[in-house]
């Protein structure tokens, strides 16, 4: 029996604010990024390269070998972009309950990749739609690299399920997915019975959460080719600081 691949609700840039107010999502194919961010498209996709250079994650406590990825902080204000001093990743256990608990250090982004004028663009757009939602204020920004690959079998992009990650908004954006199926992602209202599911299958497809509103997961893909793997970018935005033991 074949699975339908069910097309994401894109909406136009200029209703992703009404559209996290009234649905807690919203989601822009790669032609709405690009004017969203006024950036060309091509000058998106150069940034894929950017995802051949990420180190295994060994923190994985599911025993997987299949999750690699590079992580940095950032404070986003209207007035620019800062990289904080490089810090480790935490989320309290009732956000994650397979790897809650645990300060994960992982490596940093590329200087190369933080350097480039649309980095800074992307997050200073994605703030700006923050601040136009829950109001002016700094932005305490983690950004995940990530590359979930195949060459074991299955991979897991959520292997702690459903969940949300104690932040205001999250922002997934597929970079690039090649020789897998699966991978949908769901979204789920945190406190009623309705959800969502459909799959990102483009390259710059931008799927943008409020996280205090819905809970999200991506289901496991599986290798339909040799070398097979899902490329994301995922943006967390959390107003007053970062996320620390002593919140949770």
């Amino acid at each position: 029996m074949s699975i339908t691949i069910l097309t994401p609700p894109f909406i136009n840039p200029s209703c992703l604010a009404d559209s996290l107010k009234n649905h807690g999502y919203g989601v822009l194919n790669p032609a709405g990024l690009s004017s969203f961010l006024e950036y060309p498209l091509p000058e998106l996709k150069s940034l894929k390269t950017y995802w051949d250079d990420l180190l295994p994650d060994n923190s994985l406590k599911d025993g997987g070998h299949y999750r690699w990825r590079r992580h940095s902080c950032f404070i986003v204000e209207q007035t620019g972009v800062m990289q904080v001093a490089h810090r480790a990743h935490f989320q309290p256990l009732k956000y994650n309950a397979l790897h809650g608990g645990m300060h994960r250090l992982f490596e940093p982004m590329s200087d190369h990749l933080v350097a480039q004028s649309v980095w800074s663009k992307l997050l200073l757009t994605i703030g700006n739609i923050c601040s136009s939602v829950k109001g002016e204020q700094p932005w305490y920004v983690e950004a995940h690299q990530f590359r979930i690959d195949t060459r074991n079998g299955i991979g897991r992009p959520t292997p702690e399920g459903a969940h949300r990650d104690g932040v205001d908004f999250v922002a997934i954006l597929l970079v690039e997915r090649e020789g897998v199926s699966g991978g949908e992602s769901r979204i789920f209202e945190a406190d009623g019975p309705h959800g969502q599911r459909f799959t990102l299958s483009e390259p710059w497809t931008l799927l943008l959460l409020d996280d205090q509103r819905v809970l999200h997961e991506s289901t496991p893909i599986q290798p339909t080719a040799e070398g097979g793997h899902r490329d994301t970018l995922v943006l967390t935005f959390r107003s007053g600081d970062f996320l620390e033991s002593a919140n949770q």
